[in-house]
C-alpha cells in the first residue's frame, strides 16, 4: 500500500485526537435498537429460517396436554405455514387437588415488546421452564425440507385439543401464533406467543405439583459461499494491517 496513504491516515488520527474529550456516548433508546436488529446480516446470506414451538402441561396425576408448532422458511418456499400437532397423553388415573391460589394482574403483558419470560405462582411443587433457543449453522446449501407434521395453522382458524390435564388452543393471532393451555381443576394457565416482533411466555400456577414447559427454537442456516468471495476478505485483511501501527 502507498506510503502517502498511511501518511494521510497517521494525519487524521492525529487530528481525531483532538476531538476525544469533546466526544460522548450517546444512548440509543429501545425503539431505535428494535430497528437495527438483524441489518447486520448481508442481503441473499439467510438461506434458510425456521421456527418452532412447544408448550406442554403435566398435572399431579400425570396428565399432560400441549401443542407443538413449527414453519420452515427458504428461498423455494411460496408461503410460510405454520403446521400444529396436538399432545396428550394420560396419567396414572388419580385426581389432582383442586387449586385455590389467585394471581391477579398482569393485563400488560400481553401488549408488552422484545422477549418476556414469566412465572407467577401460587401453588406448592410446581415447576415451570421458559426457554427460548437460537441456532445459528453455516452450510453451502440449504438443509432438506422437513415433511410437514400436524394440521396447517390458516389464519383466523384455532386448532384445539383437550384431556384430562387442561385444553390447549392454537391460533394464527396478531401476525404470528399463540399457544394457550388452560389447566383443569384450576390448576392455571400458560400462553406463548410470537407476534409483532415480540416473543412472550407467561405461566400462572394457581395449584401444586403441576411441570409447565414452554419453549421457542428459532434455526438460521447462512450461506457460507455467498457474497462475491474474496470481497469480504480483502475489507477484513486491510482492517487487519492497521493492528501493526496500533490502531
Amino acid at each position: 500500500m502507498k506510503t502517502s496513504y498511511w501518511v494521510f491516515a497517521a494525519c487524521l488520527a492525529a487530528n481525531t485526537l483532538g476531538f476525544a474529550d469533546e466526544f460522548s456516548p450517546i444512548e440509543i433508546n429501545d425503539q431505535e435498537l428494535a430497528e437495527l436488529r438483524g441489518r447486520y446480516v448481508m442481503p441473499g446470506r439467510i438461506i434458510s429460517f425456521g421456527v418452532v414451538m412447544s408448550s406442554t402441561w403435566r398435572n399431579a396425576s400425570g396428565d399432560l396436554i400441549g401443542a407443538s408448532t413449527s414453519m420452515q422458511l427458504q428461498a423455494a418456499t411460496v408461503k410460510p405455514q405454520f403446521y400444529v400437532s396436538t399432545i396428550k397423553q394420560t396419567g396414572h388415573g388419580g385426581m389432582s387437588k383442586s387449586g385455590s391460589g389467585n394471581v391477579s394482574g398482569g393485563a400488560a403483558l400481553n401488549t408488552s415488546r422484545g422477549i418476556t419470560q414469566v412465572t407467577r405462582a401460587a401453588g406448592d411443587g410446581n415447576s415451570s421452564n421458559n426457554n427460548i433457543a437460537i441456532n445459528v449453522k453455516e452450510a453451502s446449501t440449504a438443509p432438506a425440507l422437513v415433511p410437514s407434521q400436524g394440521q396447517a395453522l390458516i389464519a383466523g382458524q384455532t386448532v384445539t385439543g383437550s384431556n384430562a390435564a387442561g385444553s390447549v388452543a392454537v391460533s394464527a393471532t396478531g401476525g404470528g401464533v399463540q399457544v394457550a393451555i388452560t389447566a383443569n381443576n384450576n390448576q392455571g394457565s400458560s400462553l406463548q406467543q410470537v407476534a409483532q416482533g415480540g416473543l412472550l411466555q407467561n405461566t400462572r400456577l394457581l395449584g401444586s405439583s403441576n411441570v409447565v414447559n414452554n419453549m421457542t427454537q428459532l434455526n438460521v442456516v447462512l450461506n457460507n459461499n455467498g457474497l462475491g468471495g474474496g470481497v469480504l476478505d480483502g475489507n477484513l485483511s486491510q482492517l487487519a494491517a492497521l493492528r501493526t501501527l496500533g490502531y
